[in-house]
């Protein structure tokens, strides 16, 4: 039996610095991410885009959107898994592509999480877990471009 789930977010433009949209170059990129009782989230759009460089892009959301994901379901089947978990960190990277139009898409996302694990015995295991991971993950499954995973695990060290 399928579930549906069903999420709702706003996002507010907070650029207008006075005259909208009249010239391209004058309006900022700024805008608000808001879900109910959670924290705003300040974006904009990427620098190359006239974007502000301190606040989040939607390109670096996609990526922690992907990256989370993965790491959620990972943290899970390693629980099931008896594989004990003390620390992981995931630096994804992605590549876009522009295209002369000004359209672009993704072609590949690297997730490169470092983990460590309790035991040297669970280290092939917890390599093993990223592939079910990708497979059960939401957000992988929403997307049209490769994903790669390039996990390192080791002990950890008391």
């Amino acid at each position: 039996m399928k579930r549906q789930h069903n999420y709702l977010a706003t996002i507010k433009w907070t650029g207008n610095k006075g005259k909208g949209t009249l010239n391209y170059k004058e309006f900022e990129r700024s805008h608000m991410i808001s879900i109910n009782n959670k924290p705003g989230i300040l974006c904009s759009s990427d620098p190359a885009f006239l974007g502000d460089k301190t606040k989040y892009n939607p390109e670096e959301l996609l990526l922690a959107s992907l990256s989370s994901c993965h790491m959620l379901w990972y943290l899970h089947l390693c629980s099931e898994s008896n594989i004990v978990v003390t620390e992981y960190v995931d630096k994804p990277t992605g590549i876009m592509i522009e295209e002369q139009n000004g359209s672009g898409c993704f072609s590949e996302v690297s997730l490169n999480p470092i983990i460590k694990v309790t035991e040297k015995s669970m280290i092939e295991k917890s390599i093993e877990l990223h592939k079910k991971a990708n497979e059960l993950c939401f957000i992988a499954n929403s997307v049209n471009f490769k994903i790669l995973h390039n996990p390192c695990c080791s002990i950890e060290e008391n």
